[in-house]
Order: structure tokens, then sequence, then C-alpha cells
């Protein structure tokens, strides 16, 4: 009788660990007071009282070997530093574009990009909002329109690319303002707010057909473009042959420029960039950046921090480095299911979001279930996650209510190459032991509310 073949479905980091950082465990008393004294806000919650930090993958990146040597090759001039042409290297060689102003983060290059394209009374068309992209687009005088696939809003849908853009729903504003009012369509991959969605190459060749017969410019968050690139790899018929890099390449090569958060695909903790193919809004901007970062030749950024930029582009697009990441959050969503923990499906190229109006179904959304939801998560077990639901959505401009999405979510982000599976195990025992005593748990309202972007400051008390 034949040996049956043994079965090889697990994976490993393709990293071996050589420096570690200590991390402190608390009791949950210390974890009460340090939540009460935060205003049940995690972002206001000290590093030092936090056993996993999933807040956020911006920043919380662990660089290699080859990126810290690079750090030590930091041209420290005030202007023409070599590293800031090495980065402009690899920046048109795996992305594309020709022009390229740095930036210290990514906000930065939203700011200037709506500053520039952006006129008072303008529409922004976009695969859904993101917090800071809107709120620069609303500052210069824009206003955001979702045209993002019905799918993407229902936590429960298995569509494969719920970060699409419905053509209906963009050629409606188009006849409804006229294409003059449009002066980019926004298209973010994978969408964070839906929960980490992707869009697909075939959409976003149907977009660029669409913005070109109306003249308008497509613009790209290209903060994780390389978990998009990873799942037209999954996903897609006719990309399972290619590499992480070609499909990069061309998926740029539809925009007319991007932005990018270098703190997370470009795996380093601090940086940013605008890049495109449109000589006259780079000009715009590499003289803005010298008003509000420094010279165009560091954009804020140490010659460091910026050959750290440029190294970590050449990581980034290693097949194994991304299929880890994605990976690991699998693994996580996985394990959940066991507990059957609602859930966005499918699961994120960089986090998990627990669905809070499923989990804690007897709190309304005014009440904040998400926010409420995280703090409790990180009283159980020093498990830091995040709100994404009403207070990450803000207040309408023109009326001032509470703007009420259709999702409802915790994130729960990994770091690139931060933990393990153990660190993944923890959680899942944790979120299920607060899902067993959920409908003991009683919602938050507002003690402080500041004016913009109020998720990362706001204050709350429980009910």
């Amino acid at each position: 009788m034949a040996k049956k073949k043994a079965i090889k479905q697990s994976w490993a980091e393709p990293f071996k660990i050589k420096v570690v950082e200590p991390i402190k465990m608390t009791d949950r008393k210390h974890r009460e007071k340090c939540a009460k004294e935060a205003g049940y806000n995690t972002f206001l919650l000290k590093s030092a009282d936090v056993y996993i930090d999933l807040l956020t993958d911006s920043g919380t990146n662990a660089m290699s070997d080859y990126q810290w040597a690079g750090m030590m090759l930091g041209d420290e001039a005030y202007a023409g530093s070599k590293n800031f042409y090495h980065l402009w290297d690899n920046v048109k060689k795996y992305y594309g574009m020709p022009y390229f102003v740095p930036t210290h983060q990514g906000r930065a290059a939203e700011h200037m990009i709506s500053k520039i394209l952006i006129k008072e009374g303008d529409y922004i068309p976009g695969n859904m909002y993101f917090t800071t992209t809107r709120l620069h687009q609303e500052l210069a005088g824009g206003t955001f329109v979702d045209v993002i696939i019905d799918e993407a809003h229902d936590p429960a849908s298995e569509h494969p690319f719920k970060g699409n853009i419905d053509l209906k729903k963009l050629e409606k504003l188009v006849k409804e303002v006229g294409a003059k009012k449009i002066p980019y369509v926004s298209m973010a991959g994978p969408v964070n707010m839906a929960g980490g969605q992707p869009f697909s190459m075939k959409n976003l060749q149907e977009v660029r057909d669409f913005t070109k017969k109306h003249k308008i410019k497509l613009w790209f968050d290209a903060t994780r473009a390389c978990e998009n690139a990873f799942f037209v790899k999954e996903r897609e018929k006719g990309y399972q042959d290619k590499t992480i890099a070609q499909i990069l390449k061309e998926m740029c090569k539809y925009f007319d420029g991007l932005w990018v958060s270098a703190k997370k695909d470009l795996l380093v903790n601090i940086g940013g960039f605008l890049a495109t193919r449109d000589r006259k809004v780079y000009q715009e901007a590499r003289n803005m950046v010298v008003v509000y970062e420094g010279l165009h030749t560091y954009g804020g950024l140490a010659g460091r921090d910026m050959e750290a930029m440029a190294r970590g582009i050449e990581e980034m697009v290693e097949y194994e480095n991304i299929r880890m990441r994605v990976k690991q959050v699998e693994y996580a969503g996985m394990q959940l299911a066991k507990y059957k923990i609602p859930m966005v499906q499918p699961y994120g190229g960089h986090a998990i979001f627990l669905d809070a109006k499923k989990f804690l179904r007897h709190i309304p959304q005014d009440q904040f279930p998400a926010q409420t939801l995280a703090s409790e998560i990180y009283i159980d077990s020093g498990v830091r996650g995040m709100e994404r639901g009403i207070v990450s959505a803000g207040r309408d401009p023109e009326t001032g209510e509470n703007r009420k999405p259709k999702l409802e979510l915790v994130r729960l982000t990994f770091p690139r190459r931060v933990y393990t599976q153990s660190h993944i195990d923890v959680m899942v025992e944790s979120i299920a032991s607060v899902y067993e005593e959920r409908k003991s748990i009683k919602g938050l309202k507002f003690v402080y509310e500041p004016k913009y972007l109020r998720f990362f400051q706001g204050k709350f008390e429980k009910l």
C-alpha cells in the first residue's frame, strides 16, 4: 500500500530574529485604570501600558539588517542628499513615476495634492473615504463622494474585490455635477475603511477608460499597493505568474499620480512621498514642499530615513515578505472564526476587522460600539486595537450631525515583521473571552470631542 504524501500547509516567517524588545505584561486592575485615564480611547494609552500593540501598522514595522545598514550611510546634506537620489531612482523603477517629492509622511502628500488640484465647490469621488484624505479634501473646499461598490458596505459579503469602484455611481456623479467639477478620482488599494479590501486590475482599467473619456485625472493612494498587488496575483485571472513588482508597475501605469505613506509598505518608521507623471503638478508640489516640509530634496526627512525607504521599496516587493504579511492576518481570522467572532469577510491585507455592530448588538451606534469594544479588549488582555466606525466618520461639516457609516468596526492591525503566531493566539483568546461576556458590556458617551479627526484625541466615559 502506497504511503500518503504529507500535505504541506504550514508557513513560517521569512526571517530569523536577531534583536528583541521586551514588552510589559500588566494585570486587569492596572489596565482598567489606564483605560479610564485615557478616556477609553486606545490612541491615548501609553505604549508602556500596552502588551500587544495592534493599533496601527503605520511606522510600527521592524526594519531589516539591510535597512539598518543603510541608515549608517545617511547623507545629511541640507540640499542634494545622495539618499534622495537613490530613493528617487527606486520610485521611478518600481512605481514607474518620473517625478517625485518626499514628505515626512503620507498625509503631508495628501495635503499638497488637495491644495494643488481642488477648488472650492469641487467633488472628489473615491472608493470609500479615508479619514485624513477626506479631511484634506474638505479643507481644500471639496466634497468627497463615495463611489465604491455596495458589497464593500456589507461585512459578510465574500466579494473578492470589494475595493472596486462602481462605474454607474461614478457616471451618475459626472452627470449631476459635470466633469469640470471633478478634479480627480481618488482610488485606494486596499481600502482601509472597508476592511483592507483590494480592487481588481480589470476594474482599474475600466475606471481609467472612464476618466480618460471625461478628461478627469486619476490619483492613487498607494500606501498599501503591494498588498493590493498580492491579492491581484492570488485572485485575478492572468496574474498568477507575474511578480509583485510587475503587478505594482502595471497598476501604477493607469494613474496620473500617487501618494504614499512610506510607514506601511516601505517597512520604515517615518516617511512619505508624492509621485506623478504630471510635470505641472510636480513643479507646484516641489515648490509647496519647501513651505510646509523642507527643501525638495529632503521633505522633512533625514538622509538616513530616505535611505531606509529606498531599501524598503526593494524589500516590499519580495513575494515571501508580502505573503507572510497577508497570511498572518489570514491565520488570525481563521482562529477567530473558530469562536464564531463576527468579522469583515474576506480577511484584509493588513488587519482583522471585527464587526462591532454584530459583536455588541445591544449597543446602539450612537453609544459607540466599536470604541467600546476596542477598550474592552484592551482591559481584558492589554491588546490594543482601534475604532473604525462612527467616531472615525466624524460629523457632517454642514449639519454638525454624526455621520453613521454602515460599517462599525474594530481594526486589529499587524505591524510588519513584529509579532509571532503566539502573539496572535493570545489576541484570539482575549477576543473570545470578551465575546463570551459581551452582554454585560455597556456603551460610551463623549466627554471631550476635538473639531478634527476626533478618533485620535476624543475622550469618553462609560454609560
